[in-house]
């Protein structure tokens, strides 16, 4: 029995390139049992490439890489407002584009992607400090400037380098499922999903103590889906009001409590369905939504499919 293909994965290194943002997708999808991907580190052109904070980077490949991807990573680089990339890039990357292949803008990789003209019209991040001078040097851009990443379909940007693993993990789960993007994030040791709507950063300081039970919360509640869970319940473990609950817990996770207790019990329903071999009557039990056909419904409001699918879909070899 023939391996499965290998899914393609190209991270494009340009001038002043970051080190993490280049990092974070090359080790995120490196191939492994676990990760059916192939990567390919191309430049402009193959060999050395200069990057910034002291490192540079010899690429195997050049621009045929991006002709081979399906999903192309540009990772940031420094001082994107002063200058656009070789006009081949921005010819390979619209190319790359028109093929079908998704492009995937890590921090001020961004700047890459709006100079394809891609992002026109479309919703887009990038790393904080530079989301003013993305505005004005792309105006047709529609810049937002307080999230982690944003998944216009085709084209994905993230903002600072923690955002990338996001924006990565969040790739995987609509790819190989929630469990290859749990396993993930615990191999990175990283939060499993962090939603692109969170803030990049909070704008004030929150006193620690109340941050750690906010998230004991959290872990709380994932102990309990199968249990009524109120935003007075939540609120009450946590030991503050439900009104300073909503508000720190929107700041905290970009979620309602309870948008974040139906996605928990959805991404839970998700991974029983790939690992398991339950039902769907038993698994809606499972996950504090009643019945089969409350789950269904949520199933096709969040995901457009149905458990049957998706099982279909992301099933372990069960």
């Amino acid at each position: 029995m023939s391996a499965p293909a290998l899914h393609r994965v190209a991270v494009l290194v340009l001038e002043g390139a970051k080190p993490l943002d280049v990092g974070i997708p090359a080790q995120v999808f490196t191939t492994r049992a676990s990760m059916p991907y192939e990567v390919r580190v191309c430049g402009a052109a193959p060999g050395l490439v200069t990057g910034g904070d002291g490192l540079s980077y010899h690429v195997a490949h050049g621009l045929e890489a991006l002709a081979w991807a399906e999903i192309v990573f540009v990772p940031g680089y420094r001082f994107p407002d002063r200058e656009d990339p070789p006009p081949a890039v921005v010819e390979a990357l619209v190319a790359a584009h028109e093929r079908g292949a998704r492009l995937a803008a890590i921090s001020t990789g961004a700047f890459a992607l709006a100079a394809t003209g891609l992002l026109d019209g479309r919703r887009a991040t990038t790393h904080w400090h530079y989301t003013r001078a993305l505005a004005a040097k792309h105006p047709a851009v529609r810049v937002d400037e307080n999230v982690l990443f944003v998944d216009e379909g085709s084209v994905l940007t993230s903002a600072g380098a923690a955002s990338g693993i996001d924006l990565c993990l969040h790739l995987l789960r609509g790819h190989l499922g929630v469990a290859a993007s749990h396993h993930a994030a615990r191999r990175l040791v990283a939060a499993p999903y962090r939603s692109g709507g969170q803030a990049q950063y909070v704008p004030r300081s929150v006193p620690e103590p109340l941050g750690e039970r906010f998230a004991a919360t959290r872990e709380w509640a994932l102990r309990h889906l199968d249990e009524p869970l109120t935003l007075r319940a939540l609120a009450r473990h946590a030991e503050v009001s439900p009104r300073t609950f909503s508000r720190r817990f929107a700041e905290d996770t970009g979620y309602t409590p309870m948008q974040w207790v139906m996605r928990a019990r959805i991404d839970v329903a998700r991974e029983l369905l790939e690992r398991s071999q339950r039902g769907v009557e038993q698994i809606a039990g499972d996950v504090g939504l009643g019945t089969g056909a409350n789950l269904r419904l949520h199933f096709q409001r969040s995901l457009g499919t149905t458990p049957s699918e998706y099982r279909r879909t992301f099933a372990k070899g069960e």
